[in-house]
């Protein structure tokens, strides 16, 4: 299977793009300035899931691996082609499922641009698109209003809410869980974005 990964994606100053070996600055100067915008939020592996820490190297080399075997898929979100944030896309079933999950984060002096709006819309046409994916997920904190903000705002569906779902933070963590379907979307995710009229379905 010839797997769409690494490409470059657009919507005006927004871009969107697969994560390379040479953001390693980029992406530690990140992190390092949002540890206290993004810790609340962060997957965390729990005592019994044994070493965490990596390397950025060792990480994107795993991605890399994943996107070969087309079990995810990696990108940077840019603003004015400097990398500002992340959009992960892991667990793609094939088969009868045709699935994945999303997550996604922004530095907070990027935050309220319509950066992930736009990166999350450009990242889900390109996967009910190219990918021919059936339905994305996104799992998100009750308390992460923002968060909430974004899938709704480009239409998702509330699935419902998932008792200590994942490891955040340093604990199981409830999360609601959101999906957006191929049916859900005759056009593009993107123009509804920017049409203003997405809806979430009941």
């Amino acid at each position: 299977m010839s797997f769409p990964w690494d490409v470059e994606l657009a919507h005006g100053r927004i871009g969107v793009r697969a994560l390379r070996r040479s953001d390693a600055p980029r992406w530690a100067e990140l992190r390092r300035q949002n540890v206290s915008w993004l810790n609340p939020w962060d997957a965390t592996l729990p005592p019994e899931g044994g070493r965490q820490s990596t390397s950025y190297r060792q990480m994107v080399s795993v991605l890399r691996r994943r996107a070969r075997r087309a079990e995810g898929m990696t990108f940077a979100s840019t603003w004015d082609g400097v990398m500002v944030g992340q959009v992960s896309v892991s667990s793609i079933v094939w088969g009868s499922a045709r699935s994945a999950s999303i997550g996604y984060w922004v530095s907070a002096d990027h935050a309220g641009r319509g950066i992930t709006p736009a990166a999350l819309a450009l990242v889900c046409d390109h996967l009910f698109g190219a990918v021919r994916l059936h339905r994305v997920d996104v799992a998100i904190r009750p308390e992460n209003h923002p968060s909430l903000a974004v899938v709704r705002r480009l239409g998702f569906t509330d699935v419902g809410l998932a008792p200590r779902y994942l490891h955040i933070a340093g604990q199981w963590a409830d999360h609601r869980l959101f999906q957006l379907l191929a049916d859900d979307v005759p056009g593009r995710v993107l123009d509804r974005l920017v049409a203003g009229d997405a809806q979430p379905h009941p």
